[in-house]
């Protein structure tokens, strides 16, 4: 459900730029959006049909590029990436350490706006 409240954020920024640019339209809306995020591409498109209707980004297609999760360790100085669904345990591919830092997997950003 936390789908909705983010699908109304991306909305109010598209419009938002939209009427800035002097745009009459919204054909995409392109997204990066990390696995750690645990949002569903399917919803957040569903969300946007419904709560679009009557603005000028009625019918927009939204495209999702998912950022997958990656570590950087601190033992081995080495990257490494982990799914968080398939492994109850992350240790550093390389050396085994458990201690790394997060580069990448919450990134949630717009990335392009594709207008008429």
């Amino acid at each position: 459900m936390h789908e909705l409240a983010v699908t109304r954020s991306i909305l109010k920024i598209v419009l938002d730029n939209t009427e800035k640019n002097g745009s009459s339209r919204v054909r995409k809306i392109f997204l990066q959006i990390g696995e750690l995020r645990n949002l569903e591409e399917d919803w957040i498109q569903h969300y946007f049909d419904q709560i679009s209707k009557g603005t000028p980004a009625e019918k927009a297609k939204i495209h999702v590029n998912k950022v997958p999760v990656v570590f950087k360790c601190k033992t081995c100085n080495k990257e490494f990436s982990a799914s968080f669904r398939e492994e109850r345990k992350i240790l550093c591919s390389h050396c085994q350490s458990f201690e790394y830092d997060l580069l990448s997997g919450r990134e949630f950003i717009i990335e392009k706006i594709e207008v008429e």
